[in-house]
């Protein structure tokens, strides 16, 4: 809680990539690895991996050697525990934030600073806390990385993937945090779990907590394990689930459930330590269904909704809805189930995806919803 109250306090200003919010957090990650004993594993010796972006598009980003007038530089903070042993673990978290809202707030109003505590406060704080727990275990090495960055396009981890300070070939595994301050009812959702047939009996083997853990099979979604899957690397993601305060200045620290995020670390642990005594050097990788990275559906419109990443049955239920979007100018509501868009059917999100990318500007459907059991049918315009 204490890295969390620095992360996200207003002095930091949200701490968006290039900005002097996100120097600030990442000497603070950096001298954090340093009081941890994390051999620096950036640039020259430093904890720090700095790279420039030559274009501001998160679909067509260059990455530039110099820094240039009007380019973004950022930079990674990377530590590693050197155990001795043979392969290492990725253990990962994105640091950046979106700053005063200029870009991907949810916000209706002025510019206003974007603590983003559990986005990614909470994320950068568990792998610190994890680099605490991990020192006395020597059957991996493991690599702590602060991602920037990421709320632009994930462009931290890509560069890191493409400019890697370790070798990767010793690489087995990766996890990912991004949003775990804010479990409810003891949920959680773990993503990627179909890229090693490993992760679900080390993931039920450790939940002795009995968390009510959500399975998500594809490697390929919106945070940084994404990068790593894609280079072949069995790669999951924690996730404790969207809230109204998702990209709003109301993400604030007083909102983080402490005690959530313990059960998380918890869980964590237990997980790495399995990947150590399971008496393999290596876990096998698996693609998904989203097995490369252009078979993600291409999006022109959208309908102004946060999914509940943590429903696991039919259909996609929506834990916000958007001002002045399509599905909230129709009348949809947080706790709605989409069961039908444009006559076919939406078992889950992947099938909603393939279906919003059919529509374009100016086009109109219609939903059908499931709202406190009884079906509705809806008219939505893009």
């Amino acid at each position: 809680m204490g890295d969390i109250a620095y992360l996200a306090s207003d002095k930091l200003k949200g701490r968006t990539f290039g900005s002097e919010g996100e120097v600030k957090a990442g000497e603070y990650i950096a001298n954090r690895f340093k009081l941890l004993g994390l051999k620096p594993m950036g640039d020259n010796g430093t904890y720090f991996q700095s790279f420039t972006v030559k274009n501001n598009n998160p679909h067509e980003v260059e990455f530039a050697d110099v820094q240039q007038p009007g380019y973004l530089s950022g930079r990674n903070v990377i530590g590693y525990l050197d155990q001795g042993a043979p392969y290492t673990i990725i253990v990962g978290a994105h640091y950046d934030h979106l700053g005063m809202g200029t870009f991907g707030s949810l916000y209706v109003g002025d510019p206003a600073i974007h603590n983003g505590a559990d986005d990614n406060a909470s994320g950068t704080s568990t792998i610190m806390e994890l680099a605490q727990r991990l020192i006395p275990y020597k059957e991996h090495n493991y690599l702590f990385i602060a991602f920037t960055g990421e709320e632009n396009g994930l462009w931290g981890s890509n560069y890191f993937t493409k400019h890697a300070t370790i070798d990767m070939s010793k690489v087995i595994a990766m996890i990912n945090f991004d949003m775990v301050g804010r479990m409810s009812e003891n949920k959680i959702a773990i993503n990627g779990t179909g890229t090693s047939p490993s992760w679900p009996e080390l993931i039920k083997a450790a939940n002795v907590d009995s968390l009510d853990v959500t399975y998500g099979e594809s490697g390929v979604g919106p945070s940084d394990h994404t990068s790593f899957y894609l280079i072949d690397i069995p790669a999951i993601h924690f996730f404790t689930g969207a809230h109204e305060d998702y990209h709003k200045p109301s993400d604030d620290i007083e909102k983080i459930n402490a005690d959530g995020m313990e059960k998380v670390a918890n869980l964590a642990t237990r997980i790495l330590r399995g990947l150590g005594n399971n008496g393999e050097d290596k876990i096998e990788f698996t693609k998904t269904k989203d097995d490369d990275k252009d078979s993600s559906p291409k999006l022109e419109v959208t309908l102004g909704v946060v999914p509940d990443y943590l429903y696991d049955e039919t259909g996609l239920r929506l834990d916000g809805v958007k001002e002045g979007h399509p599905a909230a100018n129709a009348g949809l509501l947080k706790g709605d189930v989409i069961i039908k868009m444009g006559g076919e059917d939406i078992k889950d999100i992947y099938a909603y995806m393939k279906v919003l990318s059919s529509f374009h500007h100016g086009d109109k459907t219609n939903v059908v919803v499931l709202r406190n059991g009884k079906e509705m049918k809806f008219d939505i315009q893009f």
